[in-house]
C-alpha cells in the first residue's frame, strides 16, 4: 500500500493506493471524523485487493480543514462537499504518477461508510457512467437526497441488523434508487460492525457486489 498525495484544488490530501489492478478500482468515501486510516476500511480494502480489486483510501479534508474540523466539525457533515471532493480526486486520481495505469476504461466504485455513503451517492449521480457500482456500509445514503434517483450505478447498501434506525433510513433511500440495487441487513451486527465477524461478512457483501460489477 502506497501513500500517494492528491490535488484538490490549490492543496493536498493524503491517501493510501493499492494498485493491483489497474482495470478495477474502488475509492472508499470515509464517515463523518474517518479518515484513510480507518481500520474497518483498510480491512474491506484488503479484502478487495485479495480479489484483485485496486483501492484508494484518502482523506476528504485537506489537513487545513482537518484542524478546523476538529473543533467547529463544519465540514465533516458538508455533504456537497465531500462528495464534491470524492468527485475531483475521481477525475483527477489518474493525472498522479503512481496512478498512470488509471485511464477512462478502468472500472471505478464507491465504498461509502456512514456519511461517506451519501456522498458517493452524489458523486455516482453526477459523474453518471463513470462509477460502475456503489456500496454503502452502515451508510447514510438518505442524505444523499434528490440525488438518490439519478445514480444509475448498481448500488448495494449494508446495514446492521441490530442499527434499527439507520435500517429504516436505508429502507428509505433504497425505495429512492431506481437503478439495480440491494439491501443487505447483516443480522447480529450493529452501526460500526464491532460484533466478532459482522465485518468479514460485509467486506465479503461488498466484494462480490464489486467482482459482479466492476
Amino acid at each position: 500500500m502506497n501513500e500517494i498525495s492528491i490535488p484538490v484544488n490549490n492543496e493536498e490530501v493524503k491517501g493510501f493506493l493499492n494498485l493491483v489492478n489497474p482495470e478495477k478500482l474502488v475509492i472508499f468515501a470515509h464517515g463523518s471524523g474517518s479518515s484513510r486510516l480507518s481500520k474497518r476500511n483498510q480491512f474491506v480494502a484488503s479484502i478487495l485487493n485479495q480479489a484483485n480489486i485496486s483501492t484508494l483510501l484518502f482523506d476528504l479534508l485537506t489537513p487545513e480543514e482537518d484542524k478546523v474540523d476538529a473543533y467547529t466539525r463544519e465540514f465533516r457533515f458538508d455533504i456537497e462537499l465531500l462528495a464534491d471532493r470524492l468527485e475531483l480526486v475521481t477525475e483527477v486520481i489518474h493525472k498522479i504518477e503512481e496512478c498512470e495505469k488509471i485511464n477512462q476504461n478502468t472500472k471505478i466504485g464507491y465504498f461509502g461508510a456512514s456519511t461517506g455513503a451519501a456522498a458517493a451517492l452524489i458523486a455516482a449521480a453526477k459523474l453518471g457512467d463513470r462509477i460502475s457500482a456503489v456500496v454503502s456500509r452502515g451508510g447514510r445514503p438518505d442524505l444523499a437526497g434528490d440525488y438518490l434517483d439519478k445514480v444509475k450505478a448498481p448500488t448495494l447498501l449494508i446495514v446492521g441488523g441490530l442499527d434499527l434506525q439507520v435500517i429504516e433510513l436505508n429502507k428509505f433511500a433504497f425505495e429512492k434508487v431506481n437503478c439495480k440495487k440491494e439491501l443487505d441487513i447483516i443480522p447480529g451486527a450493529s452501526h460500526l460492525f464491532e460484533e466478532p465477524g459482522t465485518l468479514e461478512i460485509a467486506a465479503e457483501s461488498s466484494k462480490s457486489w464489486f467482482l459482479e460489477y466492476l
